[in-house]
């Protein structure tokens, strides 16, 4: 079984003999690359809540705290029968790298029940989201740690976290969670702020390869909330969206999908009408290649299969460091999921300074704000790209590595 936390740390292994030439204190590097290592604080914890039939059923939950010298921990919670504290710690290390390669002031966190939520009634979700908020508690706030939706979770489960949370503390405190209903603080544009911000990037990509959009042909493979919004968006922008996926299978059409129709027809019967699989998605003759499930989608298996001229991660994780290797060795542009899927976690940002100081902006401006920060983010990783030779996602992980290990520096942890 592959390693997500494994590979988070291949990743930064891979950076380090680029970064440690900026340092001339060699073992206060060191010291501060072993923080990196794992996470600053990993709970877990049996939680038990009783069913709709009486019987009593226990979950495991858990919460990595990776690593909070630029800001308060973020992250979201996933309800998935998947989650293992491996992931979890590899998604939090991504959360502090995502957070430094956008420069908002926020380390690392994740955090997950081992569930499937489709087996529960609502009450039962209710319950279970209770037990969950009253074992965070202790180690959440809005100065300390800040969770947010992830796979399984959305406004109603942040809520009923909130709710939970505030009758502990015995105070209103809506900064403490973000992706909450609209009605109880949420920001305006965080809905489709993940894939909002993706096509932003794509497009600022494509500009500086002198890549004419409506020639640019894109497959997608996921279409929970992040692959949804990525298609809609970037099918009015006037990209070619050729194939779209879910968890069941796909659909591909070389001339171009009515992505309307199909989002239409996914919303409204709960998947699409398949004529390809998943994996075979991912192996289309496309320009660009969107991974945008779950992570491990494209290993060193099936790297040699990709006939895409860019694989763009809009999931977290979804390429295998092996698979970077074989992709790179073949001169195909990986542009990283810590920059591109970024848009998330920077209008939780914005959602959070809403709430701290109780005014709201309009979803123009909340999206105005995102779009100027992504579009620096990829100017910087750009830039960075060029001055190295390296790829992409190397380049993000110098620029958000250094900012990470200079605020532990100028902190005194090292």
């Amino acid at each position: 079984m592959i390693s997500a936390f494994n590979n988070a740390q291949k990743q930064l292994s891979e950076v380090i003999p680029f970064l440690e030439k900026e340092y001339s204190d060699k073992k206060r590097f060191i010291k501060a690359v072993s923080l990196l290592k794992k996470p600053q604080r990993l709970l877990s914890k049996k939680i038990s809540i009783k069913l709709d039939n009486g019987k009593t059923k226990t979950f495991k939950a858990i919460r990595s705290q990776f690593n909070n010298a630029r800001g308060p921990f973020k992250g979201g919670i996933r309800y998935h029968p998947n989650v293992t504290e491996d992931e979890v710690k590899a998604l939090s290390f991504w959360m502090a790298v995502k957070c430094a390669v956008v420069g908002i002031p926020y380390g690392g966190a994740k955090g997950g029940i081992v569930v499937d939520p489709s087996k529960l009634s609502q009450n039962e979700l209710k319950k279970l989201t209770y037990a969950y908020s009253e074992f965070i508690t202790p180690f959440i706030g809005p100065w300390i740690d800040v969770p947010a939706p992830d796979v399984n979770t959305d406004g109603q489960i942040m809520a009923w976290l909130l709710e939970a949370y505030e009758k502990k503390v015995k105070h209103q405190s809506p900064a403490t969670f973000t992706g909450k209903p609209i009605e109880l603080g949420g920001s305006q544009g965080r809905t489709e702020a993940t894939g909002f911000g993706g096509v932003i990037v794509l497009k600022e990509y494509l500009k500086k390869k002198g890549i004419n959009i409506k020639k640019t042909t894109v497959a997608i493979q996921g279409m929970g909330n992040v692959g949804f919004w990525f298609a809609k968006i970037a099918k009015d922008e006037g990209f070619k969206i050729v194939a779209v996926s879910d968890s069941k299978g796909g659909i591909y059409n070389p001339k171009g999908l009515d992505v309307d129709n199909v989002l239409r027809e996914k919303e409204k019967s709960g998947r699409i009408k398949s004529n390809i699989t998943n994996e075979e998605l991912l192996t289309l003759p496309v320009d660009i290649l969107v991974p945008a499930a779950l992570e491990n989608a494209i290993t060193e298996k099936n790297a040699n299969k990709v006939k895409a001229k860019v694989v763009f991660e809009m999931a977290n994780g979804p390429t295998t460091p092996e698979a970077d290797e074989i992709l790179e060795s073949r001169k195909i542009d990986v542009v990283p999921d810590v920059l591109t899927n970024a848009g998330g976690v920077m209008v939780s940002y914005f959602e959070w300074a809403q709430n701290l100081n109780g005014y709201y902006w309009e979803k123009d401006e909340v999206l105005n704000k995102e779009k100027k920060i992504m579009i620096k983010a990829f100017n910087d990783i750009y830039d960075e790209v060029k001055k190295r030779k390296v790829t992409y996602r190397k380049a993000a992980f110098n620029l958000a590595i250094k900012r990470i290990i200079d605020a532990m520096m100028l902190r005194g942890w090292v």
